[in-house]
């Protein structure tokens, strides 16, 4: 039984990852969760200097999921460079860095820095506000995608995931532009942005007003965007949003994602990883599968 994967050429010993911003730069769950287990450690956004992030409150609990604001605080490539990367050195996991930016100078800068770092993979946080243009993130617009991805691509030492927004119209049209601009894998779905009013107080229950939704409520726009990317572009997606449990995961895998990242479940479970990892071994055993990757994009 077979549960490699292969993303770009780096061999995953088993497709199961942690979404960005979930699970710290690993250390954070290194107590609960045998980092040597996951097929790779995926670490929260990193920025060219330390981001404060937005005021608070900037979590609210919702119905199947919950809202964050957080605004991408972090240390900063420095510090991270310094602390995060030497720890996660201790295991036998891919290492992929999530990378965010306000401007295409900001990403650059990231990606240069991290060229002779022992991290395997980049994942480029493209939900983020381009400040040159008026603040629409940078994964709203397809042009706006496929010139992010070529400049990191020109600067990248390692294989490039582009990870995409939903809060698009065609998430093809911004698959096929990613693919253009020479991506090497996909990551989707980031968060939907959506919003929660307290009655009681008569205000916003996050101070930026709006955030990100995230939780088993996104699972299923998630693995139809899946779906409808993986049959848009030739190179491999990994598949995010809403997975709590190994059935989440292999239906993201019948769907046509190669991986997939587990995210709001490590907040309440923070073992889901693990036991996601071990159910998907089960339904591989039970029905005499011997390759993982023989159930990617299975269902037509």
């Amino acid at each position: 039984m077979n549960t490699e994967v292969n993303l770009a050429g780096v061999k995953l010993k088993n497709p199961v990852m942690v979404a960005s911003g979930t699970f710290g730069s690993g250390e954070e769950y290194s107590e609960f969760v045998d980092l040597n287990r996951l097929g790779a450690v995926v670490t929260k956004g990193v920025a060219n200097v330390p981001w404060p992030g937005n005021p608070t409150p900037r979590v609210a609990e919702t119905c199947g999921g919950m809202l964050n604001a957080i605004g991408l605080q972090n240390p900063g490539i420095d510090v991270f460079v310094q602390r995060d990367i030497p720890f996660l050195q201790q295991f036998d996991t891919v290492k992929i860095v999530n990378v965010c930016g306000r401007t295409e100078e900001d990403y650059l800068e990231v990606v240069e820095r991290l060229g002779d770092q022992p991290v395997d993979l980049l994942e480029i946080n493209i939900s983020c506000p381009n400040v040159k243009e008026g603040g629409i993130a940078f994964g709203q617009d397809p042009k706006a995608v496929e010139a992010i991805t070529k400049a990191v691509k020109a600067k990248a030492k390692q294989p490039v995931i582009m990870k995409l927004s939903p809060n698009v119209t065609d998430i093809t049209v911004m698959a096929k532009a990613a693919e253009a601009g020479g991506a090497d894998v996909l990551s989707m779905i980031n968060t939907l942005t959506g919003m929660k009013i307290d009655v009681n107080r008569r205000t916003f229950a996050l101070a930026n007003k709006t955030g990100g939704l995230s939780g088993p409520a996104v699972k299923p726009v998630a693995v139809r965007m899946v779906y409808q990317a993986a049959r848009a572009v030739k190179i491999p997606i990994i598949g995010m949003g809403g997975i709590a449990t190994a059935e989440d995961a292999l239906e993201f895998i019948l769907a046509g994602a190669s991986a997939v990242s587990v995210g709001t479940a490590n907040f309440y479970n923070p073992c889901a990883t693990v036991e996601i990892i071990e159910g998907i071994e089960e339904y591989m055993q039970k029905n005499e599968i011997p390759r993982l990757t023989d159930l990617v994009g299975a269902v037509r």
